[in-house]
């Protein structure tokens, strides 16, 4: 028989997916259940300080909840947004993620993340959030995806940039303004000016 304690906590799990200690806190909760459950094999750690229900089968994207949960003001951008939006063939073994240029530094977790400071509207805008596994995930937009990738173009190599912007354009998930916009917010316009009339 699951104490009311119990129960309340596997509820917490299956409606975030991913659960950490602090989600208890919030209810009035002891940790110490987590440590129980575990044993019990009703939760599984996946990580410090995250945990999911047992059973739970995992999503392809369930990293990038993870770190959603870990790192709260970042925002899946490049190479990790475009494998979350299907633009590349790219698989990158780092969450690539987007924090505020003065922001702290996170702490390094058992999932590698690749950091890139952005700031101003470059940062703020062309954000879309999905629920990933029950967790709110901040992703870049396809049309700001494209424009970022041509930004670390020397980084990312300009072939994959291309690549986004012609799958992007094909699979009609950004419209001709949204990537001139995209492009002005990262000041990339006249790099890809000439890609873009080459499209239209």
């Amino acid at each position: 028989m699951l104490s009311p304690a119990t129960q309340h906590i596997l509820t917490l799990a299956r409606q975030s997916a991913v659960l950490r200690p602090r989600d208890l806190d919030e209810h009035g909760l002891s940790r110490k259940h987590l440590v129980r459950l575990c044993q019990a094999g009703l939760l599984r750690r996946i990580g410090r300080g995250l945990y999911v229900l047992s059973q739970a089968e995992p999503t392809e994207n369930r990293t990038l909840a993870e770190v959603a949960k870990r790192v709260p003001g970042g925002i899946v951008c490049l190479l990790s947004a475009l494998q979350f939006h299907r633009l590349t063939t790219q698989a990158p073994y780092e969450v690539w993620l987007a924090i505020d240029r003065k922001a702290w530094r996170p702490t390094p977790t058992e999932i590698p993340v690749r950091i890139f400071r952005f700031s101003g509207d470059a940062l703020s805008q062309g954000i879309e959030e999905h629920l990933i596994e029950g967790v709110p995930v901040r992703v870049y937009a396809p049309a700001k995806t494209v424009a970022d990738c041509f930004k670390y173009r020397n980084k990312i190599g300009i072939d994959v940039a291309l690549e986004a912007l012609r799958d992007c354009w094909k699979e009609r998930r950004a419209t001709m303004d949204e990537f001139w916009q995209a492009a002005k917010i990262c000041r990339v316009a006249n790099v890809m000016r000439p890609y873009l009339e080459s499209l239209a």
